[in-house]
């Protein structure tokens, strides 16, 4: 009703304009244009004003300049840009002026708002930030503000936003503007409980409501109660309540549980001390170099850590380290809150210096990094963790310094001893694929291999807890590979047909993949192993004479043989997050020198009556593992037991020896 409009004014490149009397820079352009907009909105006149206009959020607030062009934006956010800067992004969008440069502008300033690890820096931002405005009440004396005050609007509006901006990057859900909708999608991804939603939610409502009467009996911007009886008596009637005691009892409740919630989500500087008080001051002193070398020697000794020597050296070698050493402040001061609660962990296991040497491979990797150490310091239950699966098993040590972003499965316990089942797997992938499109292929792949790692990580993790019988690990690995398989079949297959349109039948018809992945050795044998390479044949049943039915037709055999080779191509490239899976196709018909991908028929022929004996103890463990149902089924159903027990026994093998 009141409100006034926060905006920042952008332009797209520099340069100067033409066809006036006298040429401008675009900057002053565009600031004069900006000046305008204002006065027209923003002037007192004889009929009131529009908004009034709030240009405060522009960099570098009032001393910046009114306009600046997108890279000079870019520039600065990424630069410069603050945490409270996060915080009022989450909600800009474009508009007024050219809609699609604007948009252009916002995608290039999504990587300043959503990180794409789990960034809980979040948390430590908004905490100082809460703690800014606490000041700024006391000082001022606002507790009776709804919006700034204990329990307010801001409160609301900060817990929500904080997972928005810790989870934003991952999760493109909460990638929204309205707190409302946002509130839905916590609840739907379990990141928040259904009562806290609710309450959060109606108390939202109520203070926007109690919000919109104060400013319209004022008609002025303000959250703050009024004082005298009448205006209590007017707010009252207009939020539908006989008088002022009963509002203020409801508005008491609301601000109430508000404030427990945030308390609960977002721990306040007092208590952040206080759980970092139960460390010892021995491990800081340790840490920052304030003891001697031998006094340092017999304190880890003292705590269990035995290998004192190695220990004491590791860490010296690690803080006075180059990278260390340039560390920017905030990131040297977040590693000096973490190294002692490292340590003090470490007196948990029973190996802790062995331990300690395998959590630094880690501690290496996030040095320039420290939101992962905030991720562990935020939250002490997912160090504890890291510092068990460190201690039982230095691959789980290194496949995490590999992937720090595997930091985020340590914060749940109950699954990262839980590995889901296939039905469980295969809806997890699909809902972490639904938000990015087919033809993002680079977008794909990093995410598959995050799925892999992670789930993979599950399995370790419960074969460690014992929660895993060891003669399930390799049913679970094998769900896993099947999972992405399939995933990567739709993903190659839509994005061909997008190019080429679908491959036919003999009938004509259009066929639905029509393609089927046979697993071999391991895979086929359902026996992986946490780093098996998958032995793979590619089959499909398109008429090969025929094309596809596209813009740009190309023969069903090319097409096929363009679909293997991107699935090869999806699972077998190194990107920064490594590799999806090794694959070995030598076991396809006449192998190296055989097609990538073979029709059915021509398949089920050459087992008949070319295949080595040696192929035939392969196909013994063979079965389709990926791909159109209907093509694994018609494979199933080409009796592979005759061509097992051996139509052409006299077959020998390359090496002139028989095989029985």
């Amino acid at each position: 009703m009141s409100s006034d409009i926060d905006l920042i004014f952008a332009f797209p490149g520099k340069g100067e304009t033409r066809g006036g009397r006298r040429a401008l820079d675009n900057q002053q352009f565009f600031i004069r244009l900006g000046q305008k907009l204002i006065q027209a909105l923003d002037q007192i006149t004889a009929d009131g004003f529009v908004f009034r206009v709030d240009m405060r959020l522009r960099p570098y607030g009032q001393s910046g300049a009114l306009a600046l062009s997108f890279a000079a934006l870019e520039t600065y956010y990424q630069d410069q840009g603050r945490d409270w800067e996060r915080y009022a992004m989450v909600k800009a969008r474009v508009v007024a002026g050219d809609q699609r440069a604007g948009q252009v502008l916002m995608d290039t300033l999504r990587p300043f708002v959503y990180r794409k690890y789990v960034d809980f820096s979040a948390f430590e931002s908004l905490r100082s930030m809460k703690a800014m405005i606490s000041r700024e009440v006391r000082r001022k004396g606002l507790e009776n503000n709804i919006k700034l005050g204990s329990g307010g609007i801001r409160e609301i509006e900060f817990v929500v936003q904080a997972f928005q901006l810790i989870r934003g990057g991952r999760d493109r859900e909460l990638q929204q503007r309205e707190l409302q909708i946002i509130l839905k999608e916590l609840e739907a991804l379990e990141l928040l409980p259904s009562p806290v939603v609710g309450e959060l939610r109606d108390a939202y409502v109520f203070l926007r409501n109690l919000e919109h009467a104060l400013q319209g009996l004022e008609d002025k911007q303000t959250q703050v109660l009024p004082e005298d009886a009448l205006s209590q008596a007017r707010v009252a009637r207009i939020m539908g309540y006989d008088d002022w005691s009963a509002c203020q009892q409801a508005l008491s409740d609301h601000r109430q549980r508000v404030a427990t919630h945030f308390s609960n989500i977002i721990a306040t500087e007092d208590s952040e001390q206080d759980s970092a008080s139960g460390v010892e001051d021995g491990w800081y002193e340790l840490w920052l170099a304030e003891m001697d070398e031998p006094t340092a020697l017999s304190w880890l000794a003292e705590q269990g850590f035995e290998n004192p020597e190695t220990s004491f050296k590791k860490l010296t070698d690690l803080r006075t380290s180059r990278t260390v050493q340039t560390l920017q402040t905030q990131g040297r001061r977040r590693l000096n809150q973490f190294m002692p609660l490292l340590l003090s962990a470490l007196t948990e296991v029973d190996n802790a210096s062995e331990t300690l040497d395998r959590t630094l491979q880690l501690v290496e990797a996030i040095l320039r990094r420290t939101a992962y150490m905030v991720l562990l310091l935020e939250n002490p239950g997912a160090l504890t963790q890291l510092v068990r699966l460190c201690s039982d098993s230095p691959w789980i040590a290194s496949l995490l310094a590999e992937s720090p972003l595997l930091l985020d499965e340590l914060l749940n316990a109950e699954s990262l001893y839980t590995p889901p089942a296939k039905a469980e797997l295969q809806d997890d992938l699909r809902q972490q694929m639904l938000r990015i499109p087919f033809e993002d292929l680079e977008e794909q792949m990093e995410s598959l291999r995050y799925f892999k790692k992670a789930h993979v990580l599950r399995v370790a993790a419960s074969e460690i807890k014992g929660t895993l019988p060891l003669m399930k690990v390799s049913d679970y690995l094998t769900w896993i590979a099947e999972v992405v398989l399939d995933h990567v079949v739709d993903v190659a297959f839509a994005n061909l047909v997008s190019r080429h349109g679908y491959p036919r039948r003999a009938d004509g018809s259009a066929c639905d993949t029509d393609f089927a992945i046979i697993g071999y050795g391991k895979l086929g044998g359902i026996e992986l192993g946490y780093t098996s390479d998958l032995d793979l044949v590619f089959v499909h049943q398109a008429d090969p004479q025929l094309a596809t039915d596209g813009d740009k037709p190309i023969d069903n055999a090319v097409f096929y043989t363009r679909l293997g080779q991107r699935i090869v191509h999806i699972l077998s490239t190194q990107t920064p997050s490594g590799q999806l899976y090794e694959v070995d196709m030598r076991l396809r018909p006449s192998g190296n020198s055989g097609l990538l991908v073979s029709t059915r028929q021509s398949f089920e022929k050459y087992q008949l009556n070319d295949a080595w004996t040696w192929e035939h103890q392969a196909l013994a463990r063979a079965r389709g593992v990926a791909g159109c149902p209907d093509t694994l089924g018609r494979i199933r159903g080409a009796s592979p037991r005759a061509v097992v027990q051996g139509q052409r026994q006299d077959r020998v093998a390359p090496g002139g020896g028989r095989y029985a």
